[in-house]
């Protein structure tokens, strides 16, 4: 290593910034990584080469003793480069670049992550998710809901230590209590998860007979859930301690049911307002009038909603309040009615002869509006 070019390990020029040295060490190192070549010999060897590399380059001083003089630069402490703080451990270096929590990744076993000094005597409970469907009334209401799913609780017969009553737990013999064994692989040491005691540092002597050794059994739950008013499609409402149960006395996970709010026949939800579509006949668009009209608010049942005369297709009226409570607020949204007119699609003969006195004592037959409509367009392409 000592006459191997830094630059040349890490693959950048000599003008390289900060940034691509970081990044050319990033992709090298879990390249060789020990933990993805295990039994590699060449890939550790490979391994500490780039750590070593990135050591100099990533600081600004040594980097430019490294560019003035090369590897002689650091030869009054040895082959290794130990200017300021002195050479890292290839994994501080390792964990100083990607993070030292790597969790559920190939490097947490690696790096001894599941497991600590002393054992892990207890371990909190898992979250659980619940979907939940409601209708639109429950969402614009609030409801009361009860809930049924199956979820791992404290063992009973054991109390959740997982030994038989009048058993006890004795440190585990494989890791003495560590809930962690090492190994020597080439020039360093690796701390992996006992397989005796899966981390706990202590084994049982007669596992309980109701949940083999665990300390917990599944079983159904029921619980009341107040649905606040409001709601909308994916919120989340959390119940405290109704997870799974934590293990050997540890706290239970809490229980996080998402909320869906199933569509409605008739109104639609735009945030905390109402929309539908409601069918009026012609002649009280024209005459004017009042009609019936439904809602979901508070106060639900119907109201009455006045249609001027003249009142157009696809007229839209808003009706104050009657929408859906604000979650956080409490303040009502509105609801929205549009107006449809409604043209029959049979007619006797009576009621076709006094449309057609209808129209003729508006001028439809001489002037109809469609005429007055190509003028305007007329006018627009001349």
């Amino acid at each position: 290593m000592a006459n191997q070019d830094y630059y040349d390990v890490l693959g950048v020029g000599r003008d390289a910034s900060p940034d691509e040295v970081k990044k050319a060490y990033r992709k090298k190192a879990v390249q060789y990584h020990p933990d993805k070549n295990r039994g590699d010999a060449e890939a550790e060897a490979r391994f500490k080469e780039l750590a070593e590399a990135y050591e100099v380059l990533k600081d600004p001083e040594k980097r430019a003793a490294y560019d003035r003089y090369g590897h002689a630069a650091f030869q009054g402490a040895g082959s290794a480069p130990r200017g300021g703080g002195g050479f890292h451990d290839p994994f501080d270096v390792f964990r100083e670049v990607f993070g030292a929590g790597s969790g559920g990744s190939i490097f947490e076993e690696f790096f001894g992550g599941g497991g600590g000094a002393g054992g892990q005597t207890s371990r909190q409970g898992s979250d659980l998710r619940y979907d939940l469907e409601i209708s639109l009334i429950e969402a614009v209401k609030g409801v009361e809901k009860e809930i049924s799913y199956r979820s791992l609780m404290s063992c009973e017969h054991c109390d959740g230590s997982g030994a038989e009553p009048g058993s006890s737990r004795t440190r585990c013999g494989t890791c003495g209590g560590m809930g962690q064994v090492t190994s020597s692989r080439g020039f360093f040491s690796i701390r992996q998860t006992c397989p005796a005691c899966h981390g706990a540092g202590e084994v049982v002597e007669n596992p309980c007979r109701s949940c083999d050794g665990s300390g917990r059994v599944e079983t159904n739950r029921s619980i009341k859930l107040k649905i606040p008013a409001g709601i909308d499609t994916g919120y989340k409402l959390r119940s405290a301690g109704n997870g799974e149960a934590g293990i050997r006395g540890a706290p239970p996970g809490d229980l996080y049911v998402v909320i869906h709010v199933k569509e409605h026949d008739i109104f639609e939800r735009r945030g905390d307002d109402l929309y539908c579509e409601i069918p009026i006949k012609f002649t009280l668009a024209a005459l004017g009038g009042s009609i019936e009209v439904p809602t979901l608010s508070r106060e639900s049942g119907r109201v009455s909603l006045k249609i001027p005369a003249g009142t157009k297709d696809g007229t839209v009226f808003r009706l104050r309040d009657r929408g859906l409570p604000n979650v956080h607020t409490g303040r009502s949204g509105d609801q929205l009615v549009r107006v449809f007119i409604e043209v029959p699609k049979k007619l006797n003969a009576e009621q076709k002869r006094k449309l057609e006195e209808f129209a003729v004592a508006c001028g439809d037959a001489d002037h109809p509006m469609e005429d007055s409509f190509w003028e305007k367009a007329k006018r627009i392409f001349d």
